[in-house]
């Protein structure tokens, strides 16, 4: 994506709290770790505008980067509705991906009808380390071409860099986090000692 873009997607991320940084009082995320970062995307469901603009981003990244796709697939839960919306752009059916097979009735683990010969993007609203979308890409691979990965936001983790080069997948993000704390500074929501604790982490956790 062009910087202008991701810039534009930053903004409306914090704009509508689907990211909220707090460098002087750290969030503590299920993995024990202490981050200034917290992202929930799925708030973006509550402005429509706000949405449009994200979905037509998602929609152009994967015209770009994924011109041979045929179906867009959603990860539950969070990709669902960003999959759905994009779905809708660009005419394509929509799939989505389950963490685990049902236990009862048809036992699905991929909802949605798919052809023999269709060719499949996952859409994750977040990326920290591309576990949870490189599970669901695996189910699907199991019987049907996927492109890659496209997703909102990104950490910008080198552990996701190497889990999705380990597993020869593609993926590509609307914003990432330094993107995102340079527009912070840009719009001076935080003070330079503030966005120099936000840098440091990063520093410190990206490569691991």
């Amino acid at each position: 994506m062009t910087d202008a873009t991701a810039k534009t997607v930053a903004r409306i991320l914090l704009d509508h709290k689907a990211v909220l940084l707090q460098p002087n009082d750290p969030f503590t995320w299920a993995s024990g770790i202490k981050s200034p970062i917290y992202t929930d995307n799925r708030q973006l469901m509550s402005y429509p505008e706000a949405r449009k603009v994200v979905s037509q981003a998602l929609a152009t990244l994967i015209k770009t980067n994924y011109p041979e796709v045929t179906v867009i697939a959603g990860t539950a839960t969070a990709g669902i509705p960003h999959a759905a919306w994009v779905s809708d752009l660009l005419n394509l059916p929509m799939i989505y991906v389950r963490s685990k097979a049902k236990d009862h009735g048809r036992q699905s683990q991929i909802e949605g009808f798919l052809k023999p010969d269709d060719k499949i993007v996952l859409i994750d609203d977040l990326i920290s380390t591309g576990g949870s979308v490189l599970e669901a890409a695996k189910a699907v691979e199991q019987t049907h071409k996927v492109l890659g990965v496209a997703s909102i936001f990104t950490y910008a983790f080198q552990s996701a860099t190497d889990n999705f080069a380990n597993a020869k997948l593609p993926y590509h993000s609307l914003a990432d986090y330094p993107t995102l704390i340079q527009t912070a500074a840009e719009d001076g929501r935080f003070s330079a000692e503030e966005i120099e604790k936000l840098n440091i982490w990063h520093q410190h956790y990206a490569q691991n």
